[in-house]
């Protein structure tokens, strides 16, 4: 997690000041800042060494140097103002630069934590340029800090300030919204035979008449509204209204009602081809360790690699830990950057990994799963062409660092698991990888973070074993050394206040990291150990525990990725147990279904007391995995339902009409909190790449010690309580467990938009018939193309259940990893030309009976 309270780090040593200061005392209403015309010369104000001030035709000019790194680098300030907590403050000033710049304004602390009352970027330029703000103090400052912060330029400039004022009693700022027309949609689309839903604000008592119009403006639909009262998440009057009878494909419809008119939208199958791409290219933007190519992501987002030991960079490659923890390094490079800052956690990325890993398992599972738009070639990576998926590429990335991040044997917690690795101190924004001149160290182990890797490592075993059968070994040792020292050490805890420099991550309840790491390792090994821990455990069949309510899977809790690969990946499970664990993700789908049912906006989200939590969007993503498993597993048409009614909230049917997904419809999220996607802060940066997800509505923002949300969300209504600015941190951060479940999502809606209109047809029809014996079975598989275009050469792929392993075959070469079978032809079956079929089969040696597969992709494509 990243702290923009920490961005402006002032070193004292670094500062020239001239003239004595005196303690205001504490009077609302009087002037703050003293000699802010600077008639009486320069005290009692300072700057940085490196860039020398002097009072010329009545301003303060300072001469900016060129080539320094941060913001906070120069800074030109005044100390011992005094700041009230719950006081409200009129800033105001006037400075102009010879190059134009971006002023970091802080009202800030003086000295750790640097605890910040006011946090803005404000534009500059060669004229004179009056700069006014007003904020509401989260908390006394007796002796705070006032700072322009205008390092970081290429450029050499010449900064000059004056009427400077700072006051008490300003009227307290009240912030609206701009949430555009009241008529909220999902702002790229829908698909034409799923359901279409909107919301309207409205005080309106009685139902109004709606209009959908074409792109052309011909009438496409129309109907009435349904008044629904007062949200109480937003506080909102509204009606719904339902189009989902117009199915015909289109872009640029609008709906029309009461005067306002949506934003446009496209009704298409092929809507989330782009957003599954680009949901997966973020990984690849925020890699620690490598450059980031342009001809990959766009001359916009290169960049050098970062932490690799170039100064300024100290690297990641001979990493001290924190005093007291240990007397070793280790080489911990490689991994995401976690979120806004730098940092890299073994329990973030732990979550995130195993959501990319499973979004490619559900290709195999999942019957109508397309695993082509995740294979070789098909996303942007640097590995593409080397024969393995390409998302297991990426997934690999972050494996390999998680790996890194084991005790060493003959260590102290041999096995276990650093919980993170961060800079020692908090870093600024905006600040590149490359650039970031901080220590990094190594955090104390953790059971939790131990247990993620051992989860991780064991999936990652089975996933990667027809690819890479010594990486797919080294998972599973690592995985099984990680479960041995968990279960010596079940109840090392990450400190919770061990917040200096990166996130916390504190957890002192790891029941469902080793429900998790254990049903992992089973689905694996299928050995009776992990087996009787999946069974022995309390969260074991407990829905309420597993996927509650209010809440459900995230990085703190974890069990239910272990009842999901239950309940979807072949293991050695009973069918009577196999049925239990599926019972217990219908039952979690049905309650969120039933929340998406009931409120207005349609989001599988329902926490109590309208408490959205920090990052809320990721949980509303992650109830949808849970609903998108259930249609895998049911078929059910409620769940998928509910799914698209999710990512129709999350594209703009909300409050706010508001698309948290960058590039992704008119109003999207531009500004998250991020270090070097920070254009808001410097006009040579770019945004964040297209695919990027805001945390969202966040409840208690205003308290949390955000400057931004303190300013403007103060008694915000609970889904009201987000705004797109990079100062948010609370409100409006990215990290990768929150587009880990975007990707996931992306990808099960675009394998649902197949056979729609502009979606791909199924082209093949596998038919498997088993004829079991005492111990084993004889399998006839046929594959038909069903499509137009011949098929040269031909690869069905299938997972087996049980312990299955081939023996006898015929008519095709396979190959069988673990429980992954793959069938290619022949010299003289190479070819499966349009209404022909391929006969092949195979004997089986089983301990018992194992159940057909029930999913088959030919080339990575869905068979019906």
């Amino acid at each position: 997690m990243s702290r923009a309270s920490a961005a402006a780090l002032l070193f004292a040593a670094a500062l020239t000041v001239h003239g004595t200061t005196a303690a205001l005392a504490v009077d609302p209403g009087a002037e703050q800042i003293s000699n802010g015309d600077f008639t009486a010369g320069t005290a009692p104000w300072w700057w940085t060494a490196n860039a020398p001030a002097a009072v010329s035709e009545g301003r303060l000019c300072a001469e900016v140097p060129a080539g320094t790194t941060n913001a906070w680098d120069v800074i030109v300030g005044q100390n011992d103002v005094p700041i009230v907590a719950g006081e409200s403050y009129a800033l105001s000033y006037r400075a102009s630069s010879s190059v134009p710049l971006t002023v970091q304004t802080r009202v800030q602390e003086a000295v750790e934590p640097y605890t910040t009352a006011l946090a803005t970027a404000d534009p500059v330029g060669s004229e004179a340029t009056e700069v006014t703000r007003t904020f509401t103090a989260p908390v006394d400052l007796p002796s705070a800090s006032f700072q322009l912060q205008i390092g970081g330029g290429e450029r050499a400039t010449t900064f000059c300030l004056d009427d400077v004022s700072l006051r008490g009693g300003a009227e307290p700022p009240v912030y609206v919204p701009d949430t555009g027309s009241p008529v909220r949609v999902n702002q790229v689309g829908y698909l034409p035979h799923g359901p279409k839903r909107g919301t309207v604000v409205t005080d309106a008592d009685t139902p109004l008449t709606w209009t959908v119009r074409a792109g052309d403006g011909s009438t496409a639909a129309g109907g009435t509204t349904v008044p629904r009262g007062e949200d109480p998440s937003s506080r909102q009057r509204v009606h719904t209204f339902d189009f989902g009878g117009l199915t015909t494909a289109g872009d640029g419809y609008t709906v029309e009602i009461d005067g306002g008119t949506s934003e446009p939208f496209s009704i298409r199958g092929d809507l989330y081809d782009g957003l599954r791409s680009d949901a997966l290219a973020y990984f690849y933007h925020n890699r620690s360790g490598t450059p980031i190519e342009a001809d990959l992501v766009g001359e916009e987002y290169a960049r050098p690699a970062g932490h690799i030991g170039v100064a300024p960079n100290r690297g990641d490659t001979d990493v001290p830990c924190r005093p007291g923890v240990c007397d070793y390094r280790l080489d911990v490079s490689g991994g995401w950057y976690d979120a806004g800052d730098h940092g890299k956690y073994v329990v973030n990325g732990g979550i995130s990994v195993a959501q990319l890993m499973s979004t490619y398992e559900r290709t195999l599972t999942a019957p109508d799963a397309e695993s082509a738009e995740l294979g070789d070639g098909a996303l942007r990576v640097p590995e593409r062409g080397n024969g393995v998926p390409d998302i297991l590429d990426e997934a690999r990335w972050e494996m390999d660092f998680l790996i890194r991040m084991q005790v060493p044997a003959g260590e102290p917690l041999a096995g276990m698991a650093h919980h993170k690795m961060h800079d020692a101190q908090w870093t600024g924004l905006p600040m590149k990888p490359h650039l970031d001149p901080q220590q990094r160290e190594l955090h104390a182990p953790s059971t939790a973070a131990t247990l993620n890797l051992a989860a991780t490592a064991a999936q990652c075993a089975r996933l990667y074993a027809p690819f890479d059968k010594d990486f797919a070994d080294r998972c599973l040792r690592t995985a099984e050394t990680a479960w041995a020292a968990a279960e010596q050490h079940p109840d090392v805890y990450a400190d919770p206040g061990d917040g200096t420099g990166g996130g916390a991550y504190g957890d002192d309840d790891v029941r469902d990291e080793f429900y998790w790491a254990a049903a992992e390792l089973f689905t694996t090994t299928g050995k009776d150990t992990y087996h009787r821990a999946v069974l022995s455990s309390a969260l074991h069949g407990d829905t309420d525990a597993v996927f509650p309510a209010g809440g459900g899977i995230a990085w703190g809790s974890t069990g239910g990725l272990g009842v999901l690969t239950l309940a979807t990946v072949p293991n050695g499970l009973t069918p009577a147990q196999l049925g239990e664990v599926r019972s217990v993700v219908t039952a979690g789908a049905d309650r969120y279904a039933a929340q998406s049912r009931a409120q207005v906006y349609g989001l599988p989200y329902a926490p109590g007391g309208e408490d959205y939590v920090w990052g809320s969007n990721s949980q509303v993503l992650n109830n949808m995995i849970v609903l998108a498993t259930a249609h895998d597993l049911t078929g059910g048409a409620a769940y998928q339902d509910a799914v698209l009614s999710g990512i129709d909230y999350l594209l703009g049917r909300n409050p706010l009409n508001q698309s948290y997904v960058t590039g992704y419809g008119e109003r999207d999220s531009r500004n998250q909190h991020h270090r070097f996607w920070a254009r808001q802060y410097d006009a040579a940066l770019p945004n964040p790449a297209p695919g990027s997800l805001a945390g969202g509505p966040n409840r208690t923002a205003a308290a949390s010690g955000d400057p931004v949300a303190a300013e403007k969300l103060s008694g915000c209504a609970p889904a009201m309580c987000y705004v797109d600015d990079i100062g948010s941190w609370a409100t409006n951060e990215i990290t990768v467990n929150w587009n880990a479940p975007l990707a996931f999502i992306a990808s099960y809606l675009d394998d649902a938009g197949a056979g729609e209109p502009a979606g791909p047809a199924r082209s093949c029809r596998v038919t498997y018939t088993s004829h079991p014996w005492s111990s084993g079975s004889t399998v006839t598989v046929r594959v038909e193309n069903t499509g137009t275009e011949p098929v040269s050469p031909w690869s069905l792929t299938w997972l087996l259940s049980g312990d299955q392993r081939l023996s006898h075959t015929w008519s095709a070469e396979f190959l069988q990893s673990g429980r992954t079978v793959s069938a290619e032809p022949l010299s003289w079956n190479r070819t499966l030309a349009p209404g022909t079929a391929v006969d092949f089969g195979f004997n089986t040696t089983s301990a018992g009976p194992a159940p057909d597969p029930g999913a088959f992709k030919l080339n990575g494509r869905a068979c019906r």
